[in-house]
């Protein structure tokens, strides 16, 4: 299915209601108001992140690679995840709130990279367009296309790092076994 990309306004409906569904659970609310006009595109299925930043600082990032729920609830769903269940961070606490950047990134469905050699693989990575997902066996790692841009990888640094962050060693690619997949994301953020 392909995708059509979304409004800079319907960005923005997401990063409001990215930060209202954080605010509701830390208050201990069960009801979110949604707006009662969302787009249509809302209930498409579609994988999303969402990353927390205080004072440029990761603080939480979670979401859904795979579009497996409609984009409104993975949305809320990996909003809050994102504040209170990333294990590598304590959960949000409300008086952090004011200092935390919301940004919503909504992925398109990966594709697997298909390679005659395993070293080929960087030539068909578009560092700061693609994402990319490393996977073999149970081990998984993701990183959003706007990471390799922010650390200044080119792309096979791109790729070794997110085989680390699987948990494999950052050569795996070259393994058979292992399977490398990009997709690209419509990146949304608070001020704009």
């Amino acid at each position: 299915m392909k995708y059509a990309p979304l409004s800079r306004d319907e960005g923005r409906t997401l990063v409001k209601i990215a930060r209202m569904a954080i605010e509701e659970h830390l208050r201990g609310s069960k009801n979110l108001r949604l707006p009662d006009d969302l787009p249509d595109v809302f209930r498409q299925r579609r994988g999303v992140f969402v990353t927390l930043e205080k004072k440029g600082n990761l603080r939480g990032c979670i979401g859904y690679p795979e579009p497996v729920k409609p984009l409104i609830d993975a949305l809320i769903e990996a909003a809050i995840s994102a504040a209170t269940g990333d294990p590598r961070f304590p959960p949000v606490k409300p008086e952090e709130l004011d200092d935390i950047d919301v940004e919503v990134s909504v992925l398109t469905p990966p594709e697997p990279l298909e390679v005659e050699s395993p070293a080929d693989y960087p030539s068909l990575i578009r560092v700061g367009v693609d994402g990319l997902i490393v996977e073999r066996g149970w081990a998984r790692g993701l990183l959003l296309p706007q990471v390799a841009t922010e650390w200044g990888w080119d792309a096979e640094e791109f790729l070794c790092n997110t085989c680390m962050k699987a948990g494999l060693p950052p050569d795996c690619f070259y393994d058979p076994e292992t399977r490398v997949y990009r997709f690209q994301a419509q990146i949304f953020h608070e001020d704009g």
